[in-house]
């Protein structure tokens, strides 16, 4: 079978539903995109239902309108049941064929567990974790629409949690991306679900940006936002990176 490429990507995304990506890492989307690389979003369900929206149509509009603010070149929803989300073949392979389509050099995931929130979130971990993995397996093409193996270079873990102090326990490298230009837009693409996030819920955005803010201050920026490599990092100058020229 021949499949047609599309250009690949530098970087995809991937959360469990949409505002994942947004809330947890919108800043260093924006930031990537301004800088001149190809950024998509993969979603594994499409966070339907949820309470205050009113069906799968207006919340994947708020997703559309979102990522376009943060400079996405593609926005990918899979049908994976929101609520019911587990770690299975079917789900790795749903998301691995998509890295094999769109070639990303590095895939940023959900770090962990996220406590009294969706444990869609940990189930998210798992099958990004599994499906980078099967990404580059050969001699297994009849289960990814023919398209071919895909080795993903880097894989980088982001905490999704607002309410729980960060661990740096997961035996890779953190680290923290400048968003002090980019705070300002990562708010506003949050504010575009607006079916999520009405104003009784405001008090998400302050916890988002002081998060942000906490994170910037502690590397000496206006803004950050918090990654784990899942692999040590390698520094080829040392005082360029500590000084984080």
């Amino acid at each position: 079978m021949t499949v047609s490429f599309p250009e690949p990507l530098d970087v995809i995304a991937v959360g469990a539903h949409p505002d994942d990506v947004e809330i947890a890492c919108g800043g260093t989307l924006a930031k990537l995109s301004r800088q001149g690389y190809r950024v998509g979003i993969v979603d594994l369900t499409d966070g339907e239902p949820t309470p205050g929206s009113p069906g799968p149509e207006e919340r994947l509009a708020e997703a559309a309108e979102a990522a376009k603010m943060l400079g996405a070149t593609i926005r990918e929803t899979l049908t994976l049941p929101n609520r019911r989300l587990f770690d299975s073949f079917e789900s790795r392979v749903a998301l691995a064929t998509l890295f094999r389509k769109y070639r990303p050099s590095v895939v940023l995931g959900i770090l962990d567990k996220t406590p009294l929130a969706s444990p869609d979130h940990w189930q998210a971990m798992q099958i990004t974790d599994a499906a980078v993995f099967y990404s580059r397996l050969t001699k297994w093409d009849e289960h990814f629409s023919g398209w071919p193996p895909h080795g993903v270079r880097k894989q980088v873990w982001y905490p999704l949690g607002l309410r729980q102090l960060t661990r740096d326990d997961h035996g890779g490298s953190g680290f923290v991306v400048d968003i002090s230009e980019t705070l300002t837009l990562k708010l506003a693409a949050i504010r575009a679900y607006k079916t999520q996030f009405p104003p009784a819920k405001d008090h998400v955005f302050r916890l988002v940006e002081s998060q942000n803010r906490l994170f910037g201050e502690s590397a000496g920026f206006e803004a950050g936002e918090y990654f784990v490599s899942a692999s040590t990092l390698g520094v080829q100058d040392l005082v360029k990176t500590v000084l984080g020229s």
